[in-house]
């Protein structure tokens, strides 16, 4: 992933807080930290499809964070002090997890819609679509992902052997 050149060409990237049957991401949220880029982790909001981008300050902040009924680490409702991805300078990458994927860049993710909803916006941004890079363990990988008219494509997918 840190080799990868639209990686090494990115400064504002968002990148998901693994859980535990995840791809663990926590290796490339200190890299982006090292090499000086600005990070981004999604806040989900329950009960709905909106998913906000908020800036992590340093690697070490993600132990501010707090955990919700997912098990997902993510800002609090009341952190309104973090820059939102699209409230500024938009993104130039986003790391997407996912359950399953086909070579076509179909994605299946769990159901509510959180990143499609978030790249439309993306889409009205001035700084346009950023580039999205699914990451997944070959066993995701499938031969046809079912998908409807809102789905979003992920322009590649990193996995083991690919």
């Amino acid at each position: 992933v840190i080799g990868h050149p639209k990686y090494q060409d990115s400064k504002r990237i968002a990148v998901f807080l693994s859980m535990s049957d995840e791809i663990q991401t926590e290796d490339i949220i200190k890299d982006i930290f090292k090499q000086g880029k600005e990070c981004f982790i999604p806040r989900y909001k329950p009960q709905s499809n909106h998913m906000d981008m908020l800036k992590l300050s340093s690697a070490e902040d993600i132990s501010s964070l707090t955990l919700t009924s997912w098990n997902i680490l993510q800002p609090g409702d009341d952190d309104s002090a973090r820059e939102e991805a699209l409230a500024g300078g938009g993104l130039d990458l986003i790391f997407m997890p996912g359950l399953g994927f086909d070579k076509k860049g179909n994605r299946l993710g769990r159901g509510k819609g959180y990143y499609d909803t978030y790249l439309e916006r993306c889409m009205k941004h001035p700084s346009g679509k950023p580039y999205t890079i699914a990451l997944a363990f070959k066993e995701q990988i499938c031969e046809l992902v079912p998908v409807t008219e809102n789905d979003v494509q992920v322009d590649e997918i990193l996995y083991e052997d690919c």
